[in-house]
């Protein structure tokens, strides 16, 4: 089976610039790369994200599944490779750089209802379901080294415990805590974290993302058993969805896929090919599911492939090595997969 690599270049622009990049290995410089850069920039739909994000934080976040939530729309911008200088990008840096805790994470707005522990009251601090995307986002867009950076994974990257991240939060928060048990890691906030990890090049096979890992693969070996602060990884976690905003099997893949010292992990490989399962006769990826605050997106619908989820799904298979590229790739190369699995 060979990546459908023609029909992902004559998709939108995000797709065929992440698609040269990631797929056909192209470099940042070459014509045909910035030329579906500046299209992407130019677009409609990711012009109005970064013209959203100028609003940053946007609404008071009561819960972090809301897929429209500004926190989501960043972590997409960065996930499609918007960068330091890119039009209106450095505007929306500068607004999340002005709410950074004594700790190191930064801030967004949050209110916290007094029955689950908060104040009721619109409060700047952070939780570990915001403050490593916070963290990821900035460092995909070229701040990685960043003293503020630096200073907020640090904070970050403390607080994991021998069975992955929990549920913390900041001081601000009063006695938040998720629906779990206290011992149990959270692995929405392991997956948040590894996500961020993965962005500096001297973490990405630290202890720490170890141990992350292993909490995610073990939740999957027991996925019928363990369920902590109730993610699931049953039906509804197996459905393809985009963009990857909260706890599923794309998302989860796109992550772990991220770490090469998985690559050969037979959990893994399990789950890849769950996924893998999913693709039709012409190596295409239907969305199963969907947000609706994205159903404007091609990949906000169920009625046919979409080329953003077949280009994660293909990019998960070839990061984790369970297919096979041509090492050398042009503009008119195809790629030669073949699944390994």
């Amino acid at each position: 089976m060979e990546a459908p690599t023609e029909w992902l270049l004559s998709g939108e622009p995000f797709v065929e610039y992440r698609t040269r990049l990631d797929l056909l290995g192209q470099s940042a410089d070459e014509p045909a790369v910035r030329s579906a850069h500046a299209n992407m920039l130019a677009g409609p739909q990711v012009r109005r994200l970064v013209d959203d994000l100028a609003a940053w934080p946007g609404e008071t976040i009561a819960g972090h599944k809301s897929a429209g939530l500004l926190l989501h729309k960043r972590t997409f911008v960065a996930d499609l490779g918007l960068r330091v200088g890119d039009d209106g990008v450095d505007r929306v840096i500068a607004r999340i750089m002005e709410h950074q805790s004594a700790q190191g994470p930064f801030q967004v707005r949050m209110n916290i209802a007094p029955r689950y522990g908060g104040s009721g009251v619109d409060t700047w601090a952070w939780a570990l379901c915001d403050a490593p995307l916070v963290v990821y986002a900035l460092a995909a867009m070229g701040l990685a080294d960043h003293s503020a950076v630096c200073a907020a994974v640090a904070h970050l990257r403390g607080l994991v415990r021998e069975n992955g991240w929990p549920c913390a939060v900041s001081e601000e928060m009063g006695t938040f805590r998720g629906p779990g048990r206290r011992d149990d890691p959270c692995p929405f906030a392991s997956l948040a974290m590894l996500k961020a990890l993965a962005q500096f090049d001297d973490l990405r096979d630290c202890p720490e993302t170890r141990i992350g890992a292993e909490a995610l693969l073990s939740l999957w070996s027991a996925s019928r058993e363990r369920h902590p602060y109730m993610f699931y990884m049953g039906t509804d976690f197996r459905k393809l969805k985009a963009p990857l905003v909260w706890y599923d099997i794309l998302h989860v893949c796109d992550v772990l896929s991220r770490f090469p010292w998985l690559r050969g992990d037979e959990r893994l490989r399990d789950m890849i090919g769950v996924l893998w399962s999913k693709m039709d006769d012409e190596g295409r990826f239907t969305p199963e599911s969907v947000w609706t605050a994205w159903k404007g997106w091609e990949f906000g619908q169920k009625r046919a492939p979409s080329r953003w989820v077949t280009l994660l799904a293909w990019r998960i298979a070839v990061r984790a090595g369970v297919v096979e590229a041509s090492p050398e790739l042009s503009d008119r190369d195809e790629i030669d997969f073949r699944f390994e699995g």
